[in-house]
């Protein structure tokens, strides 16, 4: 069995079909993010436009055979031919739109 590492900053509730909560992963306490810098492009009516440029993905652990990552859609996405990397799945909201949990792990 893999020990399943959340490097958000957020929990990660896993629910089944009707609601039920089945897994919790709390934050690690270690976040991976991609690095961005903000370049000031314009203004409209004097407020700023800016552009993101991402660079390199920071604080994600070099692969191994026992642990898989939760990581953030952007992370993910730089990080495609990891198979150790997942994102929070199937969005599930409540009654105002909010998110509470997800029905699987996904791949991207």
């Amino acid at each position: 069995m893999k020990k399943i590492t959340n490097l958000t900053p957020h929990e990660v509730t896993l629910v089944d079909d009707n609601g039920n909560i089945i897994a919790t992963f709390p934050p690690s306490g270690v976040i991976a993010r991609v690095s961005v810098k903000t370049i000031r492009v314009a203004t409209i009516n004097d407020i700023p436009v800016s552009t993101s440029s991402f660079g390199q993905v920071e604080n994600l652990p070099e692969p191994n055979d026992e642990e898989v990552f939760i990581v953030s859609s952007l992370v993910a996405q730089r990080c495609k031919h990891r198979k150790d990397v997942f994102i929070p799945n199937e969005s599930v909201r409540d009654d105002k739109g909010r998110i509470i949990g997800c029905r699987s792990l996904g791949i991207i």
